[in-house]
């Protein structure tokens, strides 16, 4: 008997085990649940509907569970249909037994399924904000997922979910200018903590990657941060001033080439409002071309079109508004690479910036100091600063250029919002110029005024400015403030062999123009210059009187040759108008290219080979003349001498046109005619007898560089021409 209960209890546990087996791996298929979870499912939200074909029971037995799971699977929110693979809930086997059927845990996986419609599907289990972003800003795509979801015994759903899988071809469009396309990555969504591995998307025909994205809710906000790592990005000039919000309006790129590894993390509030944004970025900058500005070319005369910028390393760190950029590199401007270094710093108030450019082989001109770089020294230009970005105010701490033994330094240099110089602390020059001169010049601020204190300058370029330039342009105005130069120079060079000492005295400019000013010099010899103006309120004047004109006169490339004589020169200007009258005593000239071709054509070539050889001596040379804007109009110039005179007036419009006529008379001639006049033609000339013809008339026309002239033979010099010489004759 025992034997038989033995062996029965021995069948039963082999059966119960077997059944434990087979009911825990292959288990049972019943439809009797199916009602039972559609309705926990509805208890999720009341618009799911779920389509089940019959279901798999299998015994979980060493957690007390059964597991239901069903394949093929639909669920149907607002008549969207998602196909899932699977369905799977755990059942607690008490409340199986007690007949209190509810769910424990649920995972779903889904077939492949467009994106949109699972973030729908999700929203309409857990609204939360997280997944709001997200239907925010993805516009298609398609993922796998499985989604594990837990239940409290009230049938609501814990905080604990879980969502896992992987995105395809995903597209999104964060901000309004950027698409993001071809977006592939894995994903791992729990609670409040959105985590993406291994993204891969296109931007603008660039594949960037980022192995690490995270995404953690703290309170109203989200916390992401992340890494990416990308090589041989480009950028065309549209997608960078899209990037930059158009911000670089004096900067005009025409692409960038480049690799870039970052780290990131901001803040994204409930208003979508991005805050605490921290940026660490390395860029190897390969390739950038920038559109050069033509104010560029006074300093680099061989300037390309197109700035490249190569082989760059470029720290990039963005932190609760302050910019940082810190890099070097090549830098294409003209002929020959040469090396920048940059370091700058923005704050929503201040940019800060600090430059250094080392020039090897290529040109550098300061055109206005009359300075060019020797072609085979380096020079460093160091530019450090910073500008106010309320006020657009630009303050020059220290500009400094150094080659050899050539200096240039400039302090505190503020600018204007408009460009204009403000003020300046210090100025210090030493260096040698293009004509070998030295020049030791230094301006210092006291007060409102400044004193300029030099050795030795050379004044050659700023003299040929002041005669070419435009006073009433705009671009001349470069001082936004009226102040007086106090000036004290040693030796001042007015061109290489004609040099003024002790040159004393002041200036002062209002609006950017000399207002008031008196200079007085010495040059050798006990010989004396004198520049003064006076200013009242509806006109200028302006006075120079040299011992010597010809430091002055050989400015005027047209005349060669010119000796001796004293200059004296006085104008008047009221309402935009010069009316001036220069005057030019005991002169001689060697060479005037249109006086030569008018004695030529007037057959006066023995006067002509004079003007060539030892040249033509005038006693008296004066000119009446007015400038308006670009119209100088010469209202009588008039010179007298032994060989010949000239009687002439016109106009020259600018760099256009020049219009002359005038009469002109070798001196013989005038001699004879003056002598036919009764009693006083024998007092002051006798009865020398001249040459055949009285003058010429003669007509200078065209533009500058193709002046055509013609000449009449005259028969009776004219009554101005007669009183004109006869004035000259009594005075002398």
């Amino acid at each position: 008997m025992k034997k038989i209960i033995f062996r029965f209890l021995i069948l039963i546990s082999l059966s119960i085990f077997g059944f434990i087996i087979y009911f825990s791996t292959i288990g049972i298929k019943t439809n009797a649940f199916n009602d039972q979870i559609i309705k926990e499912v509805k208890k999720i939200n009341n618009q799911l509907e779920l389509e089940l074909d019959k279901i798999s029971i299998i015994l979980d037995p060493f957690k007390f569970k059964l597991v239901l799971k069903t394949i093929g699977a639909n669920l149907k929110n607002k008549n969207k249909l998602i196909k899932l693979e699977s369905v799977k809930s755990n059942i607690d086997i008490k409340t199986f037994i007690n007949k209190k059927f509810s769910l424990s845990e649920l995972d779903i996986n889904t077939r492949t399924i467009e994106i949109k419609n699972l973030i729908s599907f999700v929203r309409s289990i857990e609204d939360n904000p997280q997944i709001f972003i997200l239907e925010k800003f993805v516009k298609k795509g398609y993922l796998i997922a499985d989604i594990n979801l837990k239940f409290d015994q009230k049938g609501n759903i814990k905080d604990d979910f879980i969502i896992k899988g992987f995105v395809k071809d995903g597209e999104v469009k964060p901000f309004k200018k950027i698409d993001l396309s071809k977006i592939n990555f894995i994903f791992t969504i729990q609670n409040n903590e959105f985590e993406f591995k291994d993204i891969n998307l296109s931007y603008d025909n660039n594949d960037l990657k980022f192995p690490e994205l995270i995404l953690i809710k703290q309170k109203n906000e989200f916390l992401i941060s992340g890494k990416n790592k990308n090589k041989n990005l480009f950028l065309d000039d549209k997608k960078i001033n899209q990037l930059f919000n158009n911000d670089l309006s004096n900067i005009k790129f025409e692409s960038a080439e480049f690799d870039l590894e970052n780290t990131f993390s901001f803040k994204i509030n409930d208003k979508y409002k991005i805050d605490d944004l921290k940026i660490n970025s390395l860029m190897n900058l390969k390739s950038s071309k920038i559109v050069s500005s033509k104010n560029l070319k006074e300093f680099f005369p061989e300037l390309n079109e197109i700035i490249e910028l190569s082989d760059h390393q470029i720290q990039i760190e963005y932190k609760k508004d302050l910019l940082s950029i810190i890099g070097n590199g090549n830098i294409l401007i003209q002929k020959e690479k040469d090396n920048i270094n940059y370091n700058f710093s923005k704050s929503k108030t201040n940019l800060k910036f600090d430059t250094s450019l080392e020039i090897k082989k290529n040109p550098f001109h300061l055109n206005f100091l009359n300075y060019k770089k020797d072609q085979d020294d380096k020079l460093k230009i160091v530019i450090l600063g910073v500008k106010n970005l309320l006020s657009n105010e630009i303050n020059l701490k220290d500009i400094s250029i150094k080659e050899k033994n050539n200096k240039f330094e400039f302090k505190n240099l503020f600018l204007s919002n408009k460009y204009k110089i403000k003020s300046i602390s210090k100025v210090n020059l030493d260096y040698f110029d293009n004509d070998l001169l030295k020049n030791e010049l230094s301006i210092k601020k006291k007060d409102k005024d400044y004193l300029l204190d030099s050795k030795s300058f050379n004044a050659t370029k700023i003299i040929d400015d002041l005669l070419k330039a435009d006073k009433n342009s705009e671009s001349e105005k470069i001082f936004s403030k009226n102040f007086r130069l106090n000036i004290k120079i040693k030796e001042a060079f007015l061109d290489k062999n004609h040099l003024i000492e002790n040159l004393n005295g002041y200036l002062k400019f209002n609006d950017s123009e000399v207002i008031d000013a008196n200079l007085l010099g010495d040059f050798s010899n006990n010989k004396r210059i004198n520049f003064t103006i006076r200013s009242t309120s509806n006109e200028k004047i302006t006075t120079l009187y040299s011992d010597l004109a010809k430091p002055f006169v050989n400015r005027y490339k047209f005349i060669k040759g010119f000796e001796e004589g004293n200059l004296n020169f006085h104008s008047i200007k009221q309402n935009n108008v010069s009316n001036s009258k220069l005057i030019i005593d005991n002169f001689k000239v060697q060479e005037v290219p249109a006086l030569a071709k008018l004695l030529t054509l007037a057959s006066l070539q023995g006067i002509a080979d004079l003007l060539t050889g030892e040249g033509i001596r005038f006693t008296d040379f004066e000119m009446k003349f007015s400038n308006k804007n670009d119209l100088m109009r010469i209202e009588e110039l008039y010179a007298i001498g032994p060989a010949i005179s000239l009687l002439m007036e016109g106009y020259i419009e600018s760099d256009d046109l020049v219009s002359l006529r005038g009469t002109m008379v070798p001196a013989t001639t005038i001699n004879r005619t003056i002598s036919s006049i009764p009693l006083l033609g024998d007092i002051l000339v006798g009865k020398k007898v001249g040459e055949g013809v009285f003058g010429v008339s003669f007509k200078i026309k065209g533009p500058p560089k193709k002046l055509k002239t013609t000449v009449n033979p005259v028969k009776t010099l004219t009554p101005r021409f007669i009183t004109r010489t006869l004035e000259k004759i009594k005075k002398n």
